[in-house]
């Protein structure tokens, strides 16, 4: 009985997930972090280094959003409710907004478009690198992540590119440890090492699970 009731979705959260409002309200909770963002910058509330909190701020919820995807399919799957799916494409687009406005806020308000300027600071902080390559890998998850490319790539080829979101993880958990390896401050990076870990591990024991059967 207890093994039928987990499989169950919960009876209160399906109305939910599929009424009329629930997308916009997730867009627009998706969104809060940027409109504050936007209105400490607009109203000198962004301390006494704004670009270094335009980019640190960005760059963390990026890392956030990016867990939240990840979150998506073992809550589907232990919950039994496939509609919490629909959400993952729109979280997904937020990971690349955001990671878009880290890129921006760090070549603009940085480093002031100064290409010269920006590799000599990847010749001296490597790690930016490794988050470029993080963005680069998410541009082409973001521009195959609508039905068209689907259809166009077919579904077991954009399944396997869109496993790219894995090394994804891996690069952008890299790029914060390496970054705060310079001011030998862990305690974030552990947080979201052992979120990661956890993630990555249910898919790992759920793939073992499946060929096993």
């Amino acid at each position: 009985m207890s093994a039928l009731a987990a499989r169950r979705p919960a009876a209160w959260l399906r109305p939910l997930l599929r009424h009329r409002l629930a997308k916009p309200l997730v867009f627009g909770l998706s969104l809060l972090p940027f409109c504050w963002l936007l209105y400490g910058a607009i109203f000198d509330q962004l301390g006494a280094n704004p670009a270094e909190a335009l980019v640190r701020a960005t760059g963390d919820w990026t890392l956030r959003f990016l867990c939240l995807v990840l979150t998506v399919t073992p809550l589907r799957v232990i919950s039994n409710t496939p509609a919490l799916a629909s959400f993952r494409r729109m979280l997904g687009l937020f990971v690349y907004f955001y990671v878009a406005m880290h890129l921006l806020s760090y070549s603009w308000f940085d480093m002031g478009f100064d290409m010269t300027e920006i590799g000599r600071d990847i010749a001296k902080r490597p790690f930016i690198l490794v988050g470029f390559s993080a963005f680069v890998l998410l541009t082409a998850l973001a521009l195959t992540s609508f039905n068209r490319a689907i259809k166009t790539l077919g579904a077991k080829r954009w399944q396997l590119l869109h496993r790219l979101v894995y090394i994804v993880a891996g690069l952008a958990l890299l790029h914060f440890f390496w970054m705060r390896a310079g001011k030998n401050d862990f305690a974030e990076v552990l947080v979201y090492a052992l979120i990661l870990g956890l993630l990555l591990g249910w898919r790992l024991v759920n793939f073992i699970s499946k060929t096993r059967r």
